[in-house]
């Protein structure tokens, strides 16, 4: 069956939604930073041959993805200048738990900033970043960065398996606090 060159409106996130989505990707990210914490700084910065090699750097590298679509690309600054000196910003680069916390918060300010004023027509708004073929809209955006944290999340639970360490519980339903009907 082909795909659909574009999506219904229907199919987008409202606001609402987007913004409860990343509520819980802060939780969530959050309940990781503290498992790994607890390690021994070897064990969290060891080379694992996951995407970005160590716990520690795949965590610093959902906040860069974050950072760069929800600060830069949704917003329509991909082709800015300013986002050249961000990629060299070594804040990106924090070599300790004390430069991750904030770093972190500089990243988990500007996404809950922009989630604060988005609306519906938003949402439906074209955006382009050099790096992705096609054509999305920001909506599509919020998910590429949500999607993208549950994938290098899922390198962290099977690297902590491997150590045999449990990790946090993840499901939407704890998380988020979804109440009991």
């Amino acid at each position: 069956m082909p795909r659909p060159k574009r999506r219904p409106a229907s199919g987008l996130l409202a606001p609402a939604q987007a913004r409860e989505i990343f509520a819980y990707n802060i939780r969530l990210f959050d309940r990781f930073v503290r498992r790994v914490r607890r390690l021994p700084w070897r064990t969290v910065r060891r080379r694992r041959e996951i995407g970005h090699q160590s716990l520690f750097q795949t965590l610093v590298h959902v906040l860069n993805v974050h950072e760069v679509w929800v600060g830069y690309v949704l917003p329509g600054r991909s082709s800015d200048p300013e986002l050249e000196r961000l990629f060299a910003d070594p804040v990106r680069r924090p070599k300790d738990w004390r430069g991750f916390r904030t770093y972190e918060a500089r990243v988990w300010g500007l996404v809950n900033d922009y989630l604060a004023h988005v609306t519906p027509s938003e949402m439906r708004r074209p955006v382009k970043v050099f790096w992705m073929p096609g054509r999305y809209v920001v909506s599509d955006g919020l998910l590429q960065t949500t999607f993208e944290q549950a994938h290098h999340l899922g390198e962290i639970i099977a690297a902590l398996w491997q150590d045999d360490i449990e990790p946090p519980p993840m499901t939407w339903i704890e998380v988020a606090n979804v109440r009991r009907r």
